[in-house]
């Protein structure tokens, strides 16, 4: 059975864009971009919300290099019910029934899923209890406002850690396995 990872950068104070969308904070240098280019290899399909799609699909359609390359060639879902088509080549929309598109994909051989920013997708599959690792690279800076990664979270997720790395900007990069679920109140 493949895993399904929610790979993400987020602020120190949790927020995976600014007010606006704006991910310009985002520490992305030739260390992280290993991270990437090593990350992408053990994946067959990225997942996305309609806002992290568009976003991504604008900027890697006429992007160049290795990391460009995996982007455009893997497999892609988007999840939305309000986008029409999608243009980006490899993807497909998923419009209904995304709790079991991801139990189907999930069942089936192969490399590991991974969902890219998508805060509403990620908070809606860390509800179901689909999401089983957490690639959280914390980036030192505190926006102060912006979008939350995790919202509407319905129970509590405990979280093991599986490793930790220090990166030379700074960064730290958390890697979980959720545990289990306690009720909230």
């Amino acid at each position: 059975m493949r895993k399904l990872i929610a790979q993400e950068l987020v602020s120190m104070d949790g927020f995976f864009a600014g007010p606006n969308g704006e991910i310009d904070w985002h520490n992305v240098d030739d260390e992280y971009s290993e991270y990437a280019k090593d990350f992408l290899d053990t994946l067959d399909v990225l997942l996305f919300g309609r806002v992290t799609y568009q976003l991504m699909e604008d900027y890697w359609i006429t992007a160049s290099g290795d990391i460009a390359h995996k982007m455009n060639t893997l497999p892609k879902i988007v999840f939305s019910k309000t986008l029409k088509n999608v243009g980006w080549q490899n993807t497909r929309l998923v419009v209904d029934h995304v709790v079991d598109e991801i139990k189907n994909l999930k069942s089936q051989s192969g490399k590991d899923l991974a969902i890219l920013g998508s805060g509403d997708l990620v908070s809606y599959l860390m509800n179901a209890g689909l999401i089983d690792e957490y690639q959280i690279t914390v980036v030192p800076v505190v926006m102060g406002t912006g979008k939350p990664l995790f919202k509407d979270i319905h129970d509590r997720v405990n979280m093991k850690l599986l490793k930790s790395k220090t990166l030379r900007s700074g960064s730290v990069q958390l890697f979980y396995q959720p545990l289990g679920r306690e009720g909230l109140s």
